[in-house]
């Protein structure tokens, strides 16, 4: 429980502490009853008062038994017994609820409005009948003398659904395109309907016939107020046979008089929320108005505030329980929160311990001051002698230490240490003297890793200081150097900056630049607000530079900075490119003497050079034929894989067979499975062919040729 006073209002949240998990068991739950301190303070007033997710409106019975309140998710409402304060039943339903009411004292009988424009009837035993209205509705009114419930949406018409004849009458034709909320007086039944538009239009249901429009948006802004857009008419509620409140979607509340077009009373909540829900305190002349962040409890006589409540998360609905001081709120959280306010009423007749509970907490116990004791350990009456003392009159034992009457202490001391204005003295000293030093130029010690990076973040520092104080309310930023969360980066050796890093190198011209950029726009700006000059007035004296061609300047030098940089880096891999061939080299070479076996073994453009005899050294495994096939070898090898190939087919030479190597690749196309069956099927179907084919050389010319050599058969 959390005990809160605002405006010298006491609120208890009877919700408010650690909600134990149902799947622990009973002995783990006391185990924790008797350490947890939070636990121990927590009052669970009615038993899994919670929701699965998000509990979205709540509404207690017209006999204060039953509470019913519908969340999210899965869709659900849940029913709870106050008398036996638990929950009774909880039925899961197909889609969201918009709104729900009671047709019934209790909860025998339920309609509910869903978000797929349903309309669903539950009795006792469970859902009972299920129809659906034109267009999505958004709250709906039920009217007892004729059984008729009336349905707005998103329409220009309200719907009625007789619930004695159980079909839809005609509907009431609205001037507005969307209707938000609805709601029917209790004494009169006159019925109202708020608008998008900002209006309140109201209907006489005997004749069916708008008696009254109501234009609220013009009403709810004061003179000065910035109007962003048009309000539209969130809620709407009814107090008796002629007081009537209307909350907008701006945060205003606006009490009116049947009887009168103007407000009685204007509220802003000044927080530009949509007003949820609007409910009166009829013993007190209160209304609590709710938007998502607060409900402000009010005077609606003059509109002075008597209290609020400031939920944890945000408010979806409010229900006040009657004729008490206790209220129910529906949140986006598990919890449903129930908040309890002795000045409101008193507590319901299932949990009126609370009021002996709370008459014990607002009882004020007495404050005992101990402004003419001292409080003393063991270890200061060693010091002061007075050890002795322990178990006389002269010491109060209270804790780890006693009470002990100032006059005595003061005495005691001052016998005990009669050079104490000494040290006192001696301490403001020393401590001037070191308020002088910190005046002096003080060295800054560099860390150990990333020295030059704390020196320039050192210079910046200096420079934006000296701005700022030079600026009337200028503020300078904190620096990365007293940062905890940088300290490792000055610690760290792993986060030395490598400025020999090609990154660095191409990055470091551009930030060094961008910082002199900076720092020098900044001084400019400082000048120019020291001497209160308009810039564009300003004309640049002769023969000085502009800021424009100094930023060319500034670019050009260090695009310049980038490229020398990019110039080198390139000098540098062609350098180490040549280094590391030149040792590849040396090592080939040296592989060729191990081969040799200590044989020098000249190679062909050394033998050129010098016109002396080539030697060729033959590899195991090589037969030598003569001096032309090795040339020719040598030859082959220069040319393309085409040329050896085409080469290859001419003459039969194997591509192998080189001065390369011994080896040769060889692969195989391999043909799909519909391939290999195709020509299965080819195969079979000449060898059929061929046994049925009949030779004709038998057939020989009896008469002789014929004209152009023919025979005739």
């Amino acid at each position: 429980m959390q005990v809160s006073s605002i405006n010298d209002v006491k609120i208890y949240n009877l919700s408010y502490g650690k909600s134990l998990p149902e799947w622990l068991s009973d002995r783990r739950k006391r185990q924790l009853q008797k350490k947890d301190v939070d636990v121990q303070r927590r009052i669970e007033l009615i038993q899994d008062f919670e929701m699965p997710t998000v509990c979205t409106s709540i509404k207690v019975s017209r006999d204060g038994q039953y509470i019913l309140a519908t969340g999210t998710y899965k869709p659900r409402i849940r029913c709870y017994d106050t008398y036996q304060l638990s929950l009774k039943f909880e039925r899961c339903l197909d889609s969201d609820v918009v709104a729900f009411d009671m047709l019934s004292d209790d909860y025998s009988k339920l309609v509910f409005l869903h978000c797929d424009r349903y309309v669903e009837f539950h009795s006792q035993h469970g859902q009972y009948y299920k129809t659906r209205i034109p267009k999505f509705g958004r709250d709906f009114s039920y009217h007892h003398p004729s059984c008729d419930l009336y349905f707005v949406g998103m329409s220009s018409e309200v719907y009625r659904l007789n619930l004695e004849q159980g079909r839809f009458l005609s509907s009431l034709q609205t001037d507005a395109v969307e209707n938000n909320v609805c709601d029917i007086n209790p004494v009169h039944h006159l019925f109202a309907a708020g608008t998008s538009d900002g209006k309140v239009e109201c209907w006489d249901p005997r004749v069916r016939n708008r008696v009254g429009i109501l234009d609220c948006a013009l009403s709810s802004f004061s003179d000065g107020t910035d109007v962003q857009s048009l309000p539209s008419i969130s809620a709407l509620k009814f107090n008796g046979s002629l007081t009537m409140g209307v909350g907008t979607s701006t945060g205003q509340v606006l009490l009116y008089d049947l009887r009168s077009s103007c407000p009685l009373l204007v509220k802003d909540h000044l927080y530009n929320l949509p007003i949820t829900s609007l409910n009166f305190q009829t013993h007190l002349d209160l209304v609590l108005s709710s938007d998502s962040k607060i409900i402000k409890i009010w005077n609606k006589d003059t509109g002075k505030i008597f209290s609020s409540i400031q939920p944890q998360t945000n408010i979806n609905d409010v229900c006040i329980y009657p004729n008490s001081g206790m209220i129910f709120t529906a949140n986006e959280d598990t919890k449903m929160n129930t908040f309890y306010i002795p000045a409101l009423g008193p507590a319901p007749r299932w949990c009126s311990f609370l009021d002996n509970l709370t008459e014990e907490l607002e009882e004020s116990p007495e404050i005992t001051v101990y402004d003419d004791y001292k409080f003393v350990t063991r270890k200061d009456l060693e010091n002061l002698g007075l050890s002795h003392l322990v178990g006389s009159s002269l010491l109060r034992a209270y804790m780890h230490g006693f009470f002990m009457d100032m006059r005595l202490y003061h005495k005691v001391k001052t016998m005990a240490n009669p050079f104490a204005y000494e040290e006192y003295r001696k301490e403001k000293i020393h401590q001037k003297i070191e308020d002088s030093r910190t005046q002096r130029v003080q060295i800054n010690k560099l860390p150990k890793v990333n020295k030059e990076l704390a020196l320039k973040l050192m210079e910046e520092g200096s420079e934006d200081a000296e701005l700022a104080s030079q600026k009337k309310k200028g503020k300078a930023m904190p620096s990365i150097l007293g940062d905890d969360r940088f300290k490792r980066m000055f610690e760290n050796p792993d986060y030395q900056v490598d400025e020999q890093s090609e990154e660095f190198r191409l990055l470091n011209p551009i930030v060094s630049k961008a910082g002199q950029k900076r720092r020098k726009k900044l001084r400019q700006l400082a000048e120019l607000a020291a001497d209160k000059q308009d810039a564009e007035d300003a004309e640049e004296p002769e023969g000085q530079v502009s800021s424009e061609e100094e930023s060319s300047d500034d670019d050009k030098s260090w695009l310049e900075e980038v490229r020398e940089q990019r110039r080198l880096l390139r000098q540098e891999d062609k350098h180490r490119w040549r280094q590391e061939r030149k040792e590849m080299d040396s090592n080939t070479v040296l592989l060729e003497k191990k081969e040799s076996r200590g044989k020098k073994t000249p190679s062909v453009a050394e033998s050129k050079k010098t016109n002396q005899p080539q030697f060729y050294n033959l590899k195991s495994g090589e037969e030598f034929r003569s001096f032309n096939e090795m040339a020719h070898k040598q030859k082959l090898q220069k040319a393309s894989l085409e040329d050896r190939l085409q080469l290859e087919e001419q003459q039969g030479i194997s591509v192998a067979d080189t001065a390369v190597g011994s080896k040769q690749l060889t692969f195989t196309l391999k043909k799909s499975d519909k391939q290999m069956k195709q020509q299965q099927a080819e195969h079979e179907h000449h060898q059929e062919r061929k046994k049925l084919r009949r030779s004709a050389g038998h057939l020989k010319s009896v008469r002789g040729k014929g004209r152009g050599g023919r025979s005739f058969y």
